[in-house]
């Protein structure tokens, strides 16, 4: 019963939010500099998720598992999990939709894409176990979602498994997974990604035994054609208004990676004929924990597609657009926003610092962090807490609270809308502090929790945790505050409470000037002598 009402409750949190635009980042033990490897997350929409802590549990033999209107079998033990982030053996799961052929869902079965994240964390202690869990349990129950690309990490070994149904009265899925090799990194979001794979080389890739044959009873593919079988191709075929949606976050997470790449922006662009980004990169250097941090805190700085520039981002630079992102003239031509890594409408992401080096309940870190990943500040959740903060298992997105930590970080980062520029900053300065600080206290927390027993290494992470969760949200609380008294009323006060009129950037005046040359003209009578300090 317990199973049950679990995933009951993961099914209304995510039926009642708009969970499709992710992000996932992968980087393996071998791309980093310390050895971890890593997997980022962003869960992208309105909502707010309360993680929670479901304890290891044995299971009597013939148990069952009731998932909406089914039934599955249950295993005779399954693990510790932090929500459906990661276990207790440093496996995390992401995922993100790509939707493709929409006659392929089977809307009539009941296994959908985030019970197999559940499922997998609960059942299996590897990667690769994972991939046999989610691929067995919808070749024996079907599945009920649309196209998905899971991201699969453990402390050794990174997957990525791309399923999609088989339409509806089909049974299984059609299937491919590959794993990354080490020393290098992958990226997908809200496109399948996986191209041609080795169809003999089952150390690296697995795949289902109608990935092929199914395509093309379809009509999807030709085998006489004279062109190579690529599943995205195939059960994801490209667009423009996709290609610009989803690739091109994975473009400038590449090209930030590893600049001597010079990666084009073409096929994001939907330039025809442009090349296809690769499945994984090696990336310039090893990454560290920090960099990782970064790579998800983007909006196309520095890019042609700079959302901080131009007069979409207003007078200060907001990299905001305001969903709907697409729009149509009267001519029936269609436009659309860029969208970014980070966005406003992320519930959560979170960053997963797996170790090997380590035992598995303080080598294995969920770095959690509610809201936009730009604004958020991540907070390291051990592997082997067994309490979630407070301040994160408190709120109601139809009712704001200071004591929900998802409140006080959207309150800062929709407050910043208002001077981006300056706010950001000021932010920016409290979250560094901050996981600065958490960051470098790593060594001395494993040193101290290596010298204690499971049972009391348990309670001192469970404890040290809650007190940055504490902490985190007190500063947070603090840090709107102070934005709200710094710039009321469109001022910027200094330190000492005096304000000042900034008034609007050169750049941005001189834009309203060329738009609108009269609008805003002051009548010249004589110049010479024209007043220019006007009444407060």
């Amino acid at each position: 019963m317990k199973r049950a009402l679990f995933i009951f409750g993961l099914i209304i949190g995510l039926l009642t939010a708009d969970v499709y635009p992710c992000t996932n980042l992968l980087v393996t033990k071998g791309a980093s500099e310390d050895g971890s490897a890593f997997l980022v997350y962003t869960n992208d929409g309105e909502w707010l998720y309360k993680p929670s802590i479901m304890p290891a549990e044995d299971h009597a033999p013939g148990d069952s598992l009731t998932i909406g209107h089914g039934k599955i079998h249950q295993v005779p033990h399954t693990y510790a999990v932090i929500g459906f982030q990661m276990n207790e053996f440093q496996l995390a799961v992401g995922e993100t939709t790509f939707t493709g052929r929409e006659e392929l869902w089977n809307h009539g079965k009941f296994l959908k894409y985030w019970h197999l994240m559940s499922l997998a964390l609960q059942r299996a202690k590897t990667a690769r176990e994972a991939v046999e869990v989610m691929t067995s349990l919808v070749e024996q129950y079907g599945y009920g979602s649309e196209g998905e690309s899971f991201s699969l990490v453990d402390p050794d070994e990174a997957w990525i498994l791309e399923m999609i149904g088989t339409g509806e009265g089909g049974e299984g899925a059609v299937w491919v997974a590959r794993k990354i090799p080490d020393g290098f990194i992958s990226a997908h979001a809200n496109m399948a990604r996986i191209g041609e794979f080795p169809l003999n080389d089952p150390e690296n890739c697995l795949y289902s035994d109608n990935v092929i044959s199914f395509a093309v009873e379809k009509g999807y593919y030709d085998p006489d054609s004279g062109k190579p079988f690529r599943f995205n191709e195939v059960y994801n075929p490209p667009s423009p208004d996709r290609l610009k949606y989803c690739e091109s976050r994975v473009w400038s997470i590449f090209r930030r990676a590893a600049p001597s790449l010079n990666l084009s922006p073409d096929y994001c662009r939907g330039v025809k004929g442009a090349e296809r980004y690769p499945l994984w990169i090696e990336p310039d250097e090893k990454l560290e924990l920090k960099d990782v941090f970064a790579l998800v805190r983007d909006h196309y700085e520095g890019t042609p597609f700079d959302m901080t520039k131009g007069l979409a981002a207003g007078p200060f630079g907001t990299p905001n657009r305001w969903r709907p992102l697409t729009w149509d003239d009267e001519q029936n031509n269609s436009y659309s926003w860029e969208r970014p890594v980070s966005t406003y409408n992320t519930a959560f992401s979170f960053v997963a610092q797996l170790r090997s080096w380590l035992p598995d309940d303080i080598g294995g870190i969920c770095w959690f962090g509610p809201d936009d990943t730009y604004f958020t500040c991540y907070v390291p959740f051990y592997a082997g807490i067994t309490e979630i903060p407070e301040p994160y298992t408190i709120g109601d997105i139809n009712h704001y609270s200071r004591q929900s930590m998802w409140w006080a970080f959207n309150f800062v980062s929709n407050y910043a809308n208002l001077k981006y520029s300056y706010m950001i900053k000021d932010i920016q300065k409290v979250q560094s502090e901050l996981e600065d600080k958490m960051i470098a206290q790593q060594d001395s927390i494993v040193e101290a929790a290596l010298r204690l027993t499971p049972l009391w290494r348990s309670q001192m992470l469970t404890e040290y945790t809650g007190k940055l969760g504490s902490e985190v949200h007190r500063r947070w609380v603090e840090l709107g505050d102070m934005l709200i008294t710094k710039y009321n009323d469109g001022y910027v006060k200094d330190t000492n409470g005096r304000i000042k009129s900034v008034g609007y950037p050169k750049e941005w005046t001189d834009e309203m000037i060329r738009l609108y040359p009269e609008k805003y003209k002051i009548p010249d009578w004589n110049k010479e002598n024209k007043q220019k300090n006007l009444p407060y």
